[in-house]
């Protein structure tokens, strides 16, 4: 799922410096789902950082070009990727549309934001995959649209089975600059945790809805 093991150990450490990423096995966070987690991770962060921006806008368009190939569109995924994706787009010399979590009630009623014409291809910039729902929707809407998805690109996954299962199930091929397993060694090696913490991370990410229960 990673994009290259380089990139993902570079990537894991620049969350963690900046802080977009959080570990704290000993005061969980609470997801808007209800989910307790040890980890708490916003990516929207990594835009503060010009050098750290940088280095994700170098490595998502090299995964596109190793992956993917030409496209004719990069999508974001409202509203933590649009700005990645529109970095993305600029380096690609392509048109950039995004995809809103749910359509306007106003206006033209719009989910996807954009020149929309079918039959492109496009490959989905994501910041985060968790169960995969809402970034499945995005990619549910664009070929309702009439785009050709070549697959998604994110900054981070949980690597949640659910998730897993989920782009399998949708026929979407899912690449990653980084991923859990990757974070949790680099955070070990770089003393964010402690290796007493690390049994109880991978149990949360095992199974999350009864970590802690």
């Amino acid at each position: 799922m990673i994009f290259n093991k380089d990139t993902a150990q570079a990537t894991a450490e620049y969350l963690l410096q900046i802080k977009a990423i959080k570990l704290d096995n000993a005061n969980p966070f609470t997801w808007t789902s209800g989910i307790r987690s040890p980890i708490y991770c916003d990516n929207r962060k990594t835009l503060s950082y010009p050098r750290i921006r940088t280095f994700i806008r170098q490595q998502f368009t090299k995964l596109i070009h190793e992956e993917y190939g030409d496209v004719d569109v990069v999508a974001g995924v409202a509203t933590g990727a649009i700005a990645h994706g529109v970095l993305v787009a600029q380096d690609l010399g392509v048109p950039f549309v995004y995809v809103r979590s749910s359509q306007k009630e106003h206006g033209l009623q719009n989910k996807i934001e954009g020149v929309v014409e079918s039959g492109q291809s496009v490959v989905v910039v994501e910041d985060l995959i968790s169960t995969g729902k809402s970034s499945l929707a995005a990619v549910d809407a664009l070929r309702e649209g009439g785009f050709y998805v070549k697959g998604m690109a994110a900054i981070f996954t949980y690597g949640l089975e659910k998730a897993i299962q989920s782009f399998k199930e949708s026929n979407c091929m899912l690449k990653t600059l980084t991923d859990y397993n990757t974070l949790i060694q680099i955070a070990q090696e770089k003393g964010f945790i402690k290796e007493s913490d690390i049994s109880s991370l991978m149990e949360w990410r095992s199974n999350p809805e009864a970590w802690r229960r």
